[in-house]
């Protein structure tokens, strides 16, 4: 193969943000596509454009324009049909456009999985009024968890107790809808011991890969921590399911297998006492994998560059017990900067990504604290302190 490509991002934040460097250590050109200026991947990539991206009109002129190799999404809320198109006029859409299609709403890759595949999930049902949440609730029982069939970073998601928060569920699943859709998914509370992402390098012309697992703490649907490796042990039984960990990739296989394409997908799953349930699924690097800029030799944007561009892909290494913590915003402001930053990077084998978003709102994950120990407990702990020191102030 031959470099530079021209890669086009459509979602430019901080995972396209460190995906852009990626891609231009090995020389290529990105133009980071967004709906606002100023995103984080626009402050590093060679070109970048303001569109709406769930206008076909849009798409079509930038894509025009600038005739890149490769369509790679990075959000959900995207004229999916439009990328089909692309596919059959010879771009490259990552991993394809179908799987693009299916992922960017929960309902239809829980159809896959589930009814096509047969993969155990969750019990699930949809709903687009509240009458039929109401009803489905009813049916799946409480305590369940509510969401938008298409939305980002947990937004709208919540767990709901009791029939008399349904209606509190839905106006919230509502408000966090991401794209043209009022839908959303109701599902059964699962108890897990753990709940981890699975980093599935699927290639184009070698076999499919994995890193190892990745734990993750939630809180408002929304990552807060994350941890590698994630200790997933053996249970007895001569079933499917003795080895979890050997489970859990070969259903991340099966669905990938399924989408088609290559690149980094973040699978999602629920580790119960003695099941593998799939939760969901990302065809791109995930936002609890950012554990890896520290963890591993190659990180998931490295991992996920190779994987497009189908070159080699050598033994992934964990360096050592590695943990993230998330570095979140309190309140709205357009003039940022960050307080306590020389105390956080004072603890020792610990880094920091600030991601330059430039405003910020209640909760808003504005940069990640990493960090390394001897053991995944020391190293999720050193992650929270230095996350714990920065503050998000006006300037």
């Amino acid at each position: 193969m031959k470099l530079p490509k021209k890669l086009m991002l459509l979602g430019s934040g901080e995972l396209g943000k460190e995906f852009t460097i990626a891609a231009q250590r090995l020389g290529n050109h990105v133009v980071a596509v967004d709906r606002y200026p100023h995103a984080p991947a626009m402050q590093v990539a060679d070109e970048c454009e303001v569109i709406s991206m769930l206008s076909a009109d849009d798409l079509e002129r930038v894509v025009s324009k600038h005739q890149p190799d490769y369509i790679i999404p990075e959000i959900e809320a995207i004229r999916t049909e439009k990328l089909l198109e692309f596919e059959q006029r010879g771009i490259t859409v990552i991993p394809t456009a179908k799987a693009t299609d299916y992922t960017m709403n929960r309902d239809r890759i829980r159809e896959l999985a589930h009814k096509e595949l047969g993969v155990r999930t969750a019990k699930y049902a949809y709903a687009t009024t509240l009458s039929e949440l109401q009803s489905a609730a009813s049916e799946i029982g409480f305590p369940n968890v509510v969401k938008p069939v298409m939305s980002s970073s947990g937004k709208g998601q919540s767990v709901v107790a009791s029939a008399v928060e349904v209606e509190t569920a839905w106006n919230y699943a509502i408000d966090g809808s991401r794209g043209d859709t009022h839908k959303v998914i109701i599902e059964e509370f699962i108890d897990f011991e753990i709940e981890i992402t699975l980093l599935t390098i699927k290639q184009w012309n070698a076999p499919t890969i994995f890193c190892p697992p990745i734990g993750h703490r939630q809180e408002r649907g929304d990552y807060q921590e994350s941890w590698q490796p994630a200790q997933i042990k053996p249970v007895g039984g001569a079933s499917r399911n003795e080895n979890r960990l050997l489970a859990a990739q070969a259903i991340a296989t099966q669905v990938t297998d399924a989408l088609g394409g290559a690149g980094i997908f973040g699978v999602e799953f629920f580790i119960t006492a003695d099941e593998v349930i799939f939760s969901e699924l990302s065809p791109r690097p995930h936002d609890t994998g950012m554990v890896t800029l520290i963890s591993q030799n190659l990180n998931e944007f490295e991992l996920h560059l190779r994987a497009v561009l189908g070159l080699p892909i050598p033994n992934i290494i964990q360096y050592a017990p590695s943990a993230s913590a998330v570095i979140l915003a309190s309140k709205n402001s357009d003039l940022i900067y960050f307080s306590g930053v020389a105390d956080a990077l004072s603890v020792p084998d610990v880094d920091l990504r600030l991601f330059g978003k430039p405003d910020s709102r209640p909760y808003r994950r504005m940069g990640v604290a990493l960090a390394k120990a001897e053991t995944t407990e020391l190293a999720r702990a050193k992650a929270v302190e230095a996350a714990s020191k920065i503050e998000v102030v006006d300037r």
